[in-house]
């Protein structure tokens, strides 16, 4: 039996491989990785990966690694280079590959990295992320006779002229455009510049530091310089990505965040006009407010887990046309390839609004009035988080309280509900309430921070200011 390597206990993820560069992760881990998932696809009769990296400084080493190890494991690599996440996603269509990876890090710190794969046309998650840890673990790699050869591949004007095809055009929507030194840059200047309309683009040169902001658009802090550009330029949207393209932000003229779930409520009724009665799928931390409109608008509202990996295949199995995450993540299945790119996002909503009168502000303007907090993050050791949601879970069997168990506890009370989850992605809880007024916005929180009381935690200085 050949040597084995051990990850470290935090890396193998529910849906996708994370680590910290030096501490948790290296090059070793990336050419395990590589090996075992050669492993895994030669195994199934795969013969070609794409794969490709995100702007981070650690990528090269990592991705170099990867490549040896799949070349080893004796599948073909078709290596596109820096890239956003979704184009690598768009490759392994585009170029026929038998499967993908991409070495990135997301939205983490600068420090971070890490690696999403798909095998065929679906997302490597779950369990057999776990089998990748067991075969490295024993050293059960596939021993080729021949090496797997490497091939470059530049797809870049092909990936754009994709993410163009479903623009329809209408009247021009002029839009600032965020992509936080992250790998969507190039790909953000490109659709700007061919796009009708007014566009002006902050930080697109790729820059592993991010030193202007963190490329992570679920937090208001980050989008300061976006608000800012957009209020004093006149424009009527902003845009901003994560570090690896594949989640959205989104603000309108008069500077307001407009939420993950908003804008899935956006482009639901745009996709329900032609598929009447369709399935849209909306995760865990989604607003009640967007699940009773789908239904309103005729559509088949379904709540189910976060992650990526995870809504991508509950879209397969529901023949969904679009699913989405508070996180930013929105999965076009609707002329598109089910898997979640922020600038294909971008563009099918540029387009909504360009064949519409209302601006954005006044669709914002015209939704369902609630009260809510954004996602609410704390640190949780990866060695607490989910022990600490089953202590919640016992606690409010006691109180016999209204409890959706999809994805940590949903629980439903007078005043709207509150969540509470473990992350999948980082040492965190993530916590999240809505209500018709303030008052009941505090309540919910109330019932939050005794719940976490139960498990021995406190709830952060902060949290009701959030």
């Amino acid at each position: 039996m050949a040597q084995g390597h051990r990850f470290h206990p935090t890396v193998l993820r529910e849906y996708d491989i994370r680590g910290i560069v030096g501490e948790t992760i290296g090059a070793g881990d990336a050419r395990a990785i590589g090996r075992a998932f050669a492993t895994i696809a030669g195994g199934e009769g795969k013969r070609r990966l794409a794969v490709g990296r995100d702007g981070r400084l650690s990528s090269p080493e990592l991705a170099t690694a990867l490549i040896e190890g799949v070349r080893a494991g004796g599948l073909d690599v078709l290596d596109i280079g820096p890239c956003p996440t979704p184009m690598l996603y768009f490759a392994v269509h585009h170029l026929g590959t038998d499967g993908g990876i991409q070495v990135t890090g997301s939205h983490n710190p600068p420090d971070h990295n890490g690696f999403k794969m798909m095998l065929g046309h679906a997302s490597f998650f779950g369990a057999r992320i776990g089998e990748l840890g067991r075969i490295a673990a024993d050293g059960a790699w596939a021993e080729p006779a021949v090496r797997g050869g490497l091939e470059e591949a530049d797809i870049f004007e092909a990936y754009v002229a994709r993410l163009l095809r479903d623009f329809r055009g209408g009247r021009p929507v002029d839009a600032v455009w965020d992509a936080g030194n992250g790998a969507a840059g190039p790909a953000m200047q490109a659709l700007a510049a061919r796009l009708p309309g007014r566009h002006a683009c902050l930080f697109a040169e790729v820059d592993g530091r991010f030193p202007n902001h963190h490329p992570d658009p679920t937090e208001p802090h980050n989008l300061v310089d976006l608000i800012a550009a957009v209020k004093e330029g006149g424009y009527e949207i902003g845009i901003g990505f994560d570090g690896d393209g594949d989640r959205i932000g989104v603000v309108d003229a008069e500077g307001r965040i407009i939420w993950g779930d908003q804008i899935l409520q956006i482009l639901a009724e745009d996709v329900l006009d032609r598929h009447p009665g369709a399935t849209i799928i909306a995760d865990v931390k989604a607003s009640k407010a967007l699940f009773d409109e789908i239904a309103r608008m005729g559509g088949r509202p379904l709540m189910y887990k976060t992650g990526h990996s995870l809504i991508k295949a509950k879209m397969i199995e529901e023949n969904a046309p679009l699913s989405g995450e508070m996180s930013g993540h929105i999965f076009y299945a609707d002329r598109f390839y089910g898997h979640d790119d922020a600038l294909y996002v971008a563009v099918r909503l540029l387009d909504i609004l360009g064949r519409d009168e209302r601006t954005l502000a006044e669709r914002r303007e015209a939704m369902p009035k609630t009260v809510a907090t954004p996602e609410i993050r704390f640190a949780c050791p990866d060695e607490r988080k989910f022990e600490a949601i089953e202590s919640v879970k016992a606690h409010l069997r006691d109180l016999e309280a209204e409890v959706d168990e999809t994805d940590g506890v949903r629980v439903t009370n007078r005043w709207g509900w509150w969540l509470l989850r473990a992350s999948n992605t980082q040492a965190v809880l993530v916590a999240r309430a809505e209500a018709a007024d303030a008052e009941g916005l505090a309540a919910c929180k109330k019932e939050i921070e005794q719940a976490l009381a139960a498990a021995g935690l406190s709830a952060p200085a902060d949290f009701h200011a959030a």
